[in-house]
Formats: structure tokens, sequence, C-alpha cells
């Protein structure tokens, strides 16, 4: 470093300010290469803490090119220095330096874990009320069996999973997260529904819609590969998908548990094929029961509250005020609300 030259305190990412220089440790959690509209090659690096998410661009005519390239790795630790900014596309960071981390950073306060965020609830208790939703209320033994040993055979890596790669609760204990929010609002509506419709012929199963709620996303054992940066997806996960998987998981379990009834396994195998809802949403049939009708719209409600409360709860950045970005899962700019003093409901005022 030149004479007279400051060195850059290190910070957190989640506290620099637009324009500022500092070092800050940081997570790689994905590195996208893509073309210009020239043809010329370049990196969308994805660097993140537990409390901001930063792209940093690097461009084949650049001086980090190379070193991406051939050596950075997703999943991997870094000291950075850099320049933060913000533009219509969100966070950003300029690199000036770059390298992985060592012991010594310790000293300087690198602490690995936190740069994986991670469910609020505690996965070991979130997956004892799953089990006891279900053996409470599945009436029905041959599906109270298979639900409850399925949560059994795999409640280790259950309780480590993400319930995505990407889009919602992608974080180690969101997989039990996003089950246990789905099955309780499941109970709640087959439980309303079936006072509704006291005559519904055939009647709604509560059992059904319940084991479908909690087997639901049962696939992505085998869909995705859990790792410390996130899920990524296996091979057999992106030609086959969780749908299909989870159907062939109940139907494997469904064979070991003797007189388990046809027709009963035929609907919960719908269940989890449909509760995605639409062909273009990955779903091969649309929910053609009333119990698939409740699963998919209890998942989808918790999939998209949780992506809309993910949105509001990161930091606004100085080119938002009254809404978010549009880099959202959702691709919609989510109100937070009026700008202070602003009462007039104009939000393009500021």
């Amino acid at each position: 470093m030149p004479r007279g030259e400051v060195e850059p305190r290190i910070v957190k990412l989640a506290e620099l300010e637009p324009g500022e220089h500092g070092d800050f440790f940081a997570l790689l959690v994905k590195r996208d290469r893509a073309q210009t509209r020239d043809g010329k090659p370049f990196y969308r690096a994805a660097f993140r803490d537990a409390g901001r998410t930063a792209t940093a661009m690097i461009w084949a005519d650049g001086g980090w090119f190379e070193d991406c390239e051939q050596h950075w790795q997703p999943g991997a630790c870094y000291k950075l220095r850099g320049r933060y900014y913000e533009n219509q596309y969100g966070p950003h960071i300029e690199i000036e330096k770059i390298r992985p981390v060592e012991p010594a950073d310790a000293a300087a306060g690198f602490d690995p874990a936190a740069f994986h965020p991670a469910s609020r609830f505690d996965p070991e208790q979130m997956l004892a009320e799953l089990i006891a939703i279900a053996e409470k209320q599945i009436a029905d033994v041959f599906v109270r069996r298979l639900t409850v040993e399925l949560l059994q055979d795999h409640a280790e890596v259950l309780q480590t999973m993400a319930a995505a790669a990407h889009n919602h609760h992608a974080y180690p204990g969101g997989y039990l997260e996003h089950v246990l929010s789905v099955t309780q609002t499941a109970v709640y509506l087959a439980d309303k529904y079936a006072a509704l419709y006291p005559d519904l012929e055939p009647p709604l199963s509560k059992s059904l819609v319940v084991a479908g709620a909690i087997l639901h996303d049962i696939g992505k054992l085998v869909e995705l590969e859990h790792r410390p940066a996130g899920a990524e997806y296996t091979p057999v996960g992106r030609l086959v998908g969780h749908l299909v998987l989870g159907r062939d998981l109940i139907r494997a379990k469904a064979a070991t548990i003797e007189d388990f009834d046809a027709e009963t396994l035929l609907r919960l195998e719908h269940i989890l094929l449909s509760h995605q809802g639409l062909p273009e949403w990955g779903s091969p049939v649309p929910p053609s029961t009333p119990e698939a009708l409740l699963v998919h719209f209890a998942d989808d409600t918790d999939a998209k509250f949780q992506m809309m409360a993910a949105a509001l709860a990161s930091p606004a950045t100085a080119a938002e005020s009254a809404f978010t970005s549009r880099d959202n899962p959702l691709k919609r700019r989510i109100f937070r609300g009026l700008p202070d003093g602003d009462q007039s409901g104009d939000a393009t005022k500021s």
C-alpha cells in the first residue's frame, strides 16, 4: 500500500453506504457466466453476508475475469476490498482486492457461520411438531403410518434441508419451516371446508389433506443437494423433478405397508403431482380433488408470503423509497409505505 494511504476499516457488507470503500468478508453465493450484446463474456458474481447480497460485474477486459473464471468457488468465503454502490438493478460492489479467507482472519472478526442464513425456528422442534400433527390429525391408520415413517426415516436430513434452491425458504431449516406452515394452514382449511360442506360426496378426507401437506415436497430429498452455501439441483432433480420423485417415495413406502388402499394411494399421489397448480408452474396435472386443491393453495400462499416478507426485510437501497426493487422472486415492486412526511399517497414525490 502506498505511503500515506489509509487501510480501509473492516466492516460488514451490510453496513456499507453507497459510495463507501471498505474491507469485508463475504460468501460467494453464485458465479453466473453470460454474454454482452457484442458476444463478450462476463460474470455476475453474487457475494453475501448475513444482512446483504451484492453483485460484482466481472467484465472480460477487467482485471478479475481470469481469476473469477479459474479460481473463484461458489460456497467459499473471501476477504474483499471494494466500493459499494447501488443502481436500478440493486446492490453492487466494485472489487479492488479479493482473496480467499485465511485462518488468521478469525482475529479480524471472520466467522464462517455468519454467512449462512438459517431458519428462525429450531429444526428439531419443528420436526417433532410435524410428527405430532400427523399422529393427531391423520385418522387413517395406513396414511398416518406412511407419513410418520417417511418423516422418521429421513429425520436427520430433513432438519438441515432448505425448501428450495433460490426462491423461497432457501436456507437450512427452511424446508421444515415451510412444510410446517403449509401443514398448519392445511389443517385449518380441512376443518373449515369439511364443516362448510358436510354433504360432500365423497367426503373431504382430512387425513389426505394433512398427509399431502406434510409430504408435498418430500421429493426434494432427492431433487436437491444440500450444502452450507445453499441447495443445488442434482442431475435427477433437474431431469425428473421433486413432484415425481416425491410420488416415487410415497409409492415405495406404501408398498411396505400391507393392505394399503389403492385409491387412497392414488389420491395421495395426485396431491403431490398437482400441488404446484399448473403445467407452467411445474405440475403435470392440475389439482383435481378437493384435497389437492387445499394443499395447492396452502403451499402457494406460504411460499409467496415468505418471498414478499423477505423482500420487505431486505435493506432499502438509495433508489428505493415507497417500493422495493423488482429484484425478488415475485418480480414485482413491493409497497413498503409512504416516505416519511408524505401523506399525499403520491409515492413519486421525494
